[in-house]
């Protein structure tokens, strides 16, 4: 990966920009430049490199805090392997209690760099690159129907991924120790005020690809797919995640799996509305109806119930069905449902029908317009 790239850019995101534009924005990006597209191309294979590790930077809360706050420091502390243990280090300086240089930037830079190239205090640091690290959280988003979210039950899912390569472990390619550093990650001779620097030929990771993998043509990525069947539980809304533990990325040599987790995404439904753990449906009702008064049969998640309409009932008025709402996960106790009704006008009167309606007319002296300004 290059030097000091901005992840941003790599994404072409704003920084302000939200979890889901950049998930968006890497799925683009990811579909345009994955390998499997662009075969034999390695300017393709090199920014999909690029693209995959800004988004594993910042689709990561953590790291993406780390960034934001580091900048090209924690970049050069992710290339050298140290990224994704989530152990960077944050230093501050302490009146009257600052140490030698080393003792107060050895650790610091002993890690930025991968350890091993450091000498500190007369010891040689194990490098982080050569340690097992834990795969990569992966995050799909899954659809639901309504019905699905009410009241759970199983689901069977296909997806395919941006995965580690089984073969080259995702390093791309048969990897040597590197010549220009001798595996310590740090350049030779030090940077400014002899601080060590990133070794530009491995980028910090001790170690240079010298022959490219058959498999991931170089990219250290295949495209996995996976055959999963998820249990909803009821009562989940959208934004709701499941965690499938050890069915996310390839841990890195011979490190655990990481775990796949789903963001739901419930479906609206035509006539049953949600608000928290609440329903609401809007059902008609004939003047008559509303006059006189009735019980009506309306519907609910749960099955038909009756629901008893007063005389006098105005279109609009709301009514309580309790406990006839969606489940809450963690109690199972249901919320409510209301109904809103609203009154129907006949488009079509028999003769005998609008005799009546006209000899009610005759009698009628309500008028509800009087209240109504006549002008401004």
């Amino acid at each position: 990966m290059r030097a000091n790239v901005d992840f941003y850019e790599v994404l072409g995101v704003d920084r302000n920009a939200s979890p889901k534009e950049i998930r968006k924005a890497y799925r683009k990006l990811a579909r345009q430049y994955h390998p499997d597209v662009n075969p034999g191309d390695d300017a393709a294979a090199q920014k999909y490199k690029e693209i995959s590790q800004a988004y594993e930077v910042l689709s990561d809360a953590e790291k993406r805090q780390k960034y934001d706050q580091f900048g090209h420091a924690y970049q050069q502390a992710q290339a050298s392997g140290q990224w994704g243990g989530g152990d960077f280090r944050t230093f501050v300086f302490q009146q009257g209690g600052a140490g030698s240089f080393e003792e107060i930037f050895g650790d610091i830079f002993g890690d930025m760099f991968g350890g091993g190239g450091v000498r500190t205090a007369g010891r040689q640091r194990t490098r982080v690159a050569q340690q097992p690290q834990r795969g990569q959280d992966i995050r799909h988003a899954l659809p639901v129907t309504f019905a699905e979210a009410i009241k759970g039950g199983q689901k069977s899912l296909t997806i395919s991924i941006a995965d580690r390569c089984p073969v080259c472990d995702g390093l791309g390619g048969k990897a040597e120790t590197c010549p220009a550093c001798g595996g310590t990650g740090t350049a030779r001779g030090g940077g400014m005020f002899g601080m060590p620097t990133a070794c530009p030929q491995c980028q910090g990771s001790g170690e240079i690809i010298t022959e490219r993998c058959s498999k991931c043509r170089g990219s250290g990525e295949v495209i996995r797919t996976r055959h999963i069947d998820v249990t909803i539980p009821p009562g989940v809304k959208t934004g709701s995640k499941l965690r499938l533990a050890g069915e996310g990325g390839r841990g890195f040599r011979g490190g655990p799996d990481g775990d796949l987790i789903l963001e739901l995404e419930v479906q609206d439904h035509d006539f049953f509305q949600r608000d928290g753990d609440d329903i609401s449906i809007r059902v008609p009702i004939t003047f008559i109806e509303a006059v006189q008064g009735s019980k009506i049969t309306v519907p609910t998640i749960n099955g038909q119930v009756s629901l008893k309409i007063p005389p006098g009932t105005k279109s609009g008025q709301r009514f309580r069905l309790k406990g006839q709402g969606a489940p809450r996960p963690k109690t199972g106790e249901q919320g409510d449902q209301y109904v809103e009704v609203y009154i129907t006008t006949p488009s079509r009167l028999s003769r005998q029908q609008r005799q009546l309606i006209d000899q009610l007319a005759e009698t009628w002296t309500e008028n509800p317009r009087t209240d109504l300004p006549m002008s401004l």
